[in-house]
């Protein structure tokens, strides 16, 4: 039977050098292969035997190409011998087509809600030919009888299998350099930007400022508010209703947008299965003193999702000078010691005594620390590392792992290459900056990180960065503040399901609300940025994927099988539950079938579950999220010469005009120095998902408009000839209003025909937060006309009294 194949295939085969000119001429495509299961391909883990050309990288495993060997083998039973030898080839073809790493494209299976075609979409050249001869075997291979009835006329019949986009239609794609030239790497844009999707994990949080797993082979992770609750989710994102931790009395915070005190950081011990403790980093004060402090707590006797509360052992108090500049992170090294991230004590520009915090080795503040915490039931709450770094140093603090931090704000150990282990144990920091740059810090033992002297790479304090004395450590990496003003560090992609994103430290920015990533040159030590962007078009319109996220990026984290997660939040409020937490997902490609199965531990619940309920939606909207509009600075400025600019390829940013006095901050660090408490001034970061504003004639009091809505990064107005009462309430509620008087119809405030029409029947009981999370139509999804533009009347006053 093979023999007959490859005779009869070689027809078929030869047919593709004559359309390859064709096909080298195709526009430009913008390829994101998909499998029939609305999943990414995947190099398989042993050769295919049938599909012998998808062995490399597509959408089969060796179960699934012998399935269809043995479906081509049953054909062959049921087709004349004669038409066989002619025809067997096709049958090849088209079969494999479904191992193929563009199968969605050919079955039309990028919309999961259209039936699947029977036959991949084929070339016009390639299915007249094929009709000449062996148009007989499509009854054999198709159920279709819509398709069987055009069997007779050749033009018909060769229309009804087309595809409407030709770049991919069989045998065109396997030739065309366009589709295949990346083929498995991460999807970028013409600039460079990374197309990734996201899956939604929780929502409904108050500032989640972390998400941790016990390391117990559980794979429960547990979810950090910013108020002192602990939440358990297990992992088929259940979430427990009793609440691991809740010390919400205890922590100091606020409902102000950008308060950056609070329940801050939490970490399990690394022999959590044995010692059952957790440490914890919160925000304490009486009257006006404020301090940091860090305990210890033991997970209770009878319920392993419960903390015993009347545990809490003080490990280490710190004292705030100012309310902002809290640090906030803690990490377990290899070495079994804890580490604490602390800021420099707040206020503008680290003004505390001659050099400030930061380069005071006596002072906690503005440092890593690192301690020993174990064996501590007796004695002292921890002990000092033998080989930290200024342990005979007795101008220091023998704590002190390493100095110069402005405000660390979420740090990260490398967990290493899969199989080689290179980069294991690496300490990543994104470290937020004054008045000019964020940066990202490889952090090592005793090392000075600059700050105050500097600045990302230039000269902040300009005396104190002459001093060569200092011997500080320069950034991996810096950008300005027109890209961003608040650095979320984040990880390096280590996990199993997404292997192109190994290598890739992925993290953040809080105030533009930017996804970034870092990939290191190991030949040169290098690092190269590449920002990354939201799929749009096809490219994340599968089940259970989105392609858009709340702007302010508060967190990042790992589960504990490596996959990756970010957390952020609509309204940057301790209070305000708009916070959701995301998994990062790779289109282009996943790790074969099976390879990354977790096997949970059991762990005993004595809580009612509360199951996960998805609330975000995909928006199909073309183009992507904002990029840069130019290069950021890679490499610093020479010592004699600091102030000078640094040497780069490209010319550096022009500087940022000068920033607004009340941006938004998010927890842990995000206040700059004098800056104070607020809302966003302008410019600053773009408008959420679901944001509203109304638009409203000259003359017209506040409080009255037309409904305009904010999604997928423009505005666009909402259209309902069925507006109503409770769907103005949601509107007026956004916009601070206590009280709706009207809901209006058809256009009263105006027409927006220049804005395209984002909302249509619009179904709210009052209760929502903004208008997509009512029921509507859909986001682009619309029968009405401009004429019917909602609006709204809203007062402060009760329009019943």
């Amino acid at each position: 039977m093979a023999g007959q194949r490859a005779e009869a295939g070689a027809g078929a085969r030869a047919l593709l050098a004559l359309l390859s000119l064709l096909a080298l001429q195709a526009l430009p495509a913008a390829p994101h292969p998909q499998c029939l299961d609305f999943r990414p391909p995947f190099r398989p883990p042993q050769p295919l035997l049938f599909c012998a050309q998808y062995s490399a990288f597509g959408c089969c495993t060796a179960e699934q190409d012998a399935a269809l060997a043995r479906r081509f083998g049953a054909l062959a039973t049921r087709i004349d011998a004669g038409v066989w030898a002619t025809c067997a080839g096709y049958a090849l073809d088209l079969m494999c087509q479904e191992c193929s790493p563009y199968a969605a494209h050919l079955y039309d299976a990028e919309d999961p809600a259209t039936p699947l075609r029977t036959v991949p979409g084929l070339c016009e050249d390639y299915c007249l030919d094929m009709w000449q001869t062996c148009r007989g075997l499509f009854r054999h291979l198709s159920t279709d009888r819509e398709l069987w009835a055009l069997e007779g006329n050749r033009a018909k019949f060769c229309r009804y299998l087309s595809l409407d986009d030709t770049d991919y239609c069989f045998p065109y794609l396997l030739v065309n350099e366009n589709l295949n030239l990346n083929l498995g790497r991460v999807v970028a844009d013409s600039k460079g930007c990374l197309q990734l999707c996201l899956e939604e994990v929780a929502n409904g949080l108050r500032n989640p400022v972390a998400m941790i797993h016990a390391g117990d082979g559980s794979h429960r992770f547990f979810v950090a508010e910013q108020v002192g609750l602990v939440w358990t989710y297990l992992p088929d994102r259940s979430r427990l209703e009793k609440p691991f931790l809740n010390i919400s009395r205890a922590v100091l915070t606020s409902p102000w947008e950008g308060d950056e005190r609070g329940f801050l950081g939490l970490v399990f011990h690394p022999r959590f299965r044995h010692t059952r403790k957790i440490y914890v980093y919160y925000s304490v004060g009486v009257d006006f003193n404020e301090w940091i402090r860090i305990s210890e707590f033991r997970v209770s006797e009878d319920d392993e999702n419960t903390v015993d509360h009347h545990s809490e052992r003080i490990i280490l108090e710190i004292e705030e000078p100012a309310s902002n500049h809290n640090g906030g992170e803690l990490l377990f090294g290899e070495d079994g010691y804890l580490y604490i991230f602390t800021g420099d004590g707040g206020m503008a520009g680290d003004p505390f005594g001659k050099f400030g915090n930061a380069q005071n080795k006596s002072a906690l503040l503005g440092k890593v620390l690192r301690i020993d915490v174990d064996r501590n039931e007796r004695g002292p709450p921890y002990r000092i590392p033998p080989d930290n770094p200024f342990v005979g140093d007795p101008a220091a603090r023998p704590e002190v792992y390493a100095l110069g931090v402005r405000n660390m704000w979420r740090c990260s150990f490398d967990r290493g290459d899969p199989t080689s282990g290179a980069g294991r144990g690496r300490l990543f920091c994104g470290d937020v900056g004054q008045n000019k740059f964020e940066e990202v810090d490889l952090v090592e033992r005793g090392r000075n990180y600059g700050w105050r002297a500097r600045e990302g790479f230039e000269c902040y304090d300009r005396k104190l960065c002459a001093n060569a004395s200092l011997d500080d450590v320069l950034p991996i990496f810096a950008y300005p503040h027109k890209l961003g003003k608040s650095v979320t560090g984040g990880y390096v992609y280590r996990g199993c399901e997404y292997p192109n994103l190994n290598g890739l430290y992925i993290f953040g920015d809080f105030m533009s609300g930017r996804l970034m990533s870092l990939r290191e040159n190991p030949e040169t030590g290098q690092w190269r940025y590449s920002e990354i962007c939201m799929g749009r078009g096809q490219t994340c319109a599968f089940p259970g994927l989105i392609n858009s996220y709340y702007p302010h990026i508060i967190s990042f984290a790992e589960d504990e099988a490596g996959e990756l997660y970010f957390m952020s939040t609509g309204v940057p409020s301790a209070t305000a539950a708009r916070g959701v937490i995301y998994k990062v997902i790779d289109p282009s490609r996943r790790a074969p079938p099976g390879k990354c199965q977790i096997h949970p531990a059991q762990v005993k619940v004595r809580s009612r579950l509360i199951p996960f309920v998805p609330k975000e939606k995909f928006i199909r909207i073309p183009g992507n999220t904002p990029r840069p509009t130019a290069r950021v600075p890679t490499k610093a400025p020479r010592r004699s010469s600091p102030t000078a600019l640094p040497p780069a390829p490209t010319p550096r940013p022009a500087q940022p005009t000068r920033r607004p006095a009340k941006p938004t901050r998010r927890p842990g660090g995000r206040r700059g120095g004098g800056r104070q408490r607020g809302r966003p001034g302008s410019p600053g970061p773009s408008p959420s998902n679901g944001t509203v504003r109304l638009v409203r004639p000259a003359g017209l009091s506040t409080g009255r408009g037309r409904v305009e809505v904010f999604v997928g990064g423009s505005w666009g107005t909402v259209c309902d000839d069925a507006w109503d009462t409770k769907a103005a309430a949601v509107v007026c509620r956004q916009l601070g209003f206590a009280h709706v008087v009207r809901a209006t119809k058809r256009a009263e405030f105006g027409e927006g025909r220049t804005l395209p029409i984002l909302l249509d029947d619009v179904r709210c009981t009052g209760s929502e937060h903004s208008l997509l999370e009512c029921t509507h139509a859909g986001v682009g999804t619309h029968n009405c006309g401009h004429q019917e533009d909602a609006g709204v009347v809203c007062s402060h006053e009760d329009p019943d009294l």
